[in-house]
């Protein structure tokens, strides 16, 4: 098994070891450091700015991405907070302030991303297009693109949008949002694949702008040298790296 990468912040290096686990979540350990770590890869790149989650949940993924942002940088966490129960938002801010992300660091925005328009959230953000998205939303085909709709709208110059639970067998139509999305959006490509841990510590897909693609992935070929399985993943035509903790290739005999 390949070891699981350094974010590249002690921060996010301490929460990842002491605290991720108490976070009620379903995003792995490997996706978070590879995602923090990809931030620095921004900050080192020159692209720096606020960042957003949408479906924050109780924090767990947007405390690792949060203690990955240089000083002055805004999270943003937004969620409808209604699932399981209202009180979901009580705990992620709780989770917040017990993981070292305070109230200065970070906006919460209870509302429905699939209804909010890019003025509104570039609005939330200061007025700052966004370095970095995460989509976490409702899991549907139809929430998924326009939650695809509102991150490109909002994307900064040099930004990443990372989709969770990619092929996972519970959401198999997620994929075809996907498709659409790329193949209606040729200035947006797949940076690389984030592969599962387990079955609810899916897989993610990472996208960037075209022009981005091989001033990051010679970084990243570097960067996450331990961790690239060989054959990569073939979007027709596009190839991108896949990250993975097992990098073996199939035996054939």
């Amino acid at each position: 098994m390949a070891p699981l990468p350094h974010s590249g912040h002690p921060a996010v290096e301490a929460y990842l070891t002491e605290g991720y686990d108490r976070v009620v979540g379903m995003s792995s350990r490997f996706a978070a450091a590879v995602c923090a770590r990809l931030l620095r890869l921004q900050t080192e790149e020159g692209v720096a700015g606020p960042i957003a989650e949408i479906g924050a949940f109780e924090g767990r993924f947007f405390i690792a991405l949060a203690h990955a942002l240089e000083p002055g940088e805004i999270a943003l966490g937004i969620d409808i907070f209604e699932w399981p129960n209202p009180q979901v938002q009580d705990r992620f801010e709780a989770n917040c302030q017990r993981h070292g992300i305070g109230p200065e660091r970070r906006i919460t925005i209870k509302a429905d991303a699939g209804a909010m328009s890019p003025v509104e959230l570039i609005g939330h953000a200061g007025g700052e297009k966004l370095r970095f998205i995460h989509i976490d939303g409702e899991h549907s085909r139809a929430a998924l693109s326009k939650d695809l709709t509102l991150a490109t709208a909002c994307l900064a110059e040099g930004g990443l949008i990372v989709l969770d639970d990619m092929l996972h067998p519970g959401y198999p139509t997620l994929m075809v949002a996907v498709q659409e999305y790329l193949s209606a959006n040729s200035g947006i490509v797949p940076l690389c694949i984030i592969d599962r841990e387990t079955i609810v510590g899916a897989t993610k897909f990472v996208l960037c702008q075209r022009d981005w693609f091989e001033r990051y992935q010679a970084a990243m070929l570097t960067v996450f040298k331990e961790q690239i399985w060989p054959l990569g993943a073939d979007f027709e035509p596009h190839w991108c790296l896949v990250l993975s903790l097992d990098t073996r290739l199939a035996e054939i005999t």
